[in-house]
């Protein structure tokens, strides 16, 4: 079994439910928008919950709503989005755990998506760090976030992508976040590239990557 295939036995072949956790509006969609195409689309029975921690009541919350429908097939997905200030999430620590628990008890993921634990920016990390005391039996995949730190990590998890969700994914960015669009490396060029390098890594022309802690492998009786 190569490389690839090895992982792939280490996921459910058919979730039922995943769990996303982000701490902005569109880092989910950034840090894992193609594979959030592909899981729906093969799944569509799959129920997709998810919990933004800043955001709430503001245009960003409906960026958030509209987007995450479209990536999700055009099916909106049980989305909860705090009111937690942008860039402050270590003083919230306490809010920002008791919302992750009750996040946990609300579901049963076979998937849980998060920030990967190395990210740069404290709202990120915070979460990282927090999502595995609560989800201490799952398989978290950490995304990466393009932005201008230099905090790109060194992913153990790779999921190749086709050319057509790539570009899919970037055309839903723009179109779905545009308060965002203004920033620099907020284009195709970046989006396509960073997908491109990690199909590399992985012997495909596309992918996206994740960072995993710890995994737990269960062989399933013939």
């Amino acid at each position: 079994m190569d490389g690839v295939g090895a992982v792939i036995a280490l996921l459910p072949p058919r979730p039922a439910e995943i769990a996303l956790l982000g701490a902005h509006c569109d880092d989910i969609p950034i840090g894992m928008g193609a594979t959030l195409l592909s899981l729906t689309r093969d799944h569509p029975g799959m129920r997709v919950r998810v919990l933004v921690l800043s955001g709430a009541g503001t245009e960003r919350e409906e960026e958030e709503r509209a987007a995450l429908t479209a990536f999700c097939a055009g099916r909106t997905p049980e989305l909860t989005v705090l009111d937690v200030p942008d860039g402050r999430a270590p003083a919230h620590w306490d809010r920002i755990k008791t919302a992750v628990a009750e996040f946990r008890r609300a579901g049963e993921p076979d998937l849980v998506f998060a920030p990967q634990p190395g990210d740069a920016h404290q709202d990120h990390r915070t979460l990282a760090e927090l999502v595995p005391t609560e989800f201490r039996d799952h398989l978290i995949l950490g995304y990466e976030i393009l932005k201008a730190e230099v905090d790109t990590p060194a992913p153990t998890v790779f999921h190749p992508v086709d050319a057509e969700l790539v570009q899919r994914k970037s055309e839903l960015l723009h179109r779905h976040y545009p308060s965002q669009t203004g920033r620099d490396w907020f284009d195709e060029t970046a989006f396509l590239a960073s997908a491109r390098i990690r199909g590399v890594q992985c012997r495909t022309e596309y992918a996206e990557a994740f960072v995993v802690n710890k995994a737990v492998i269960r062989w399933e009786k013939q």
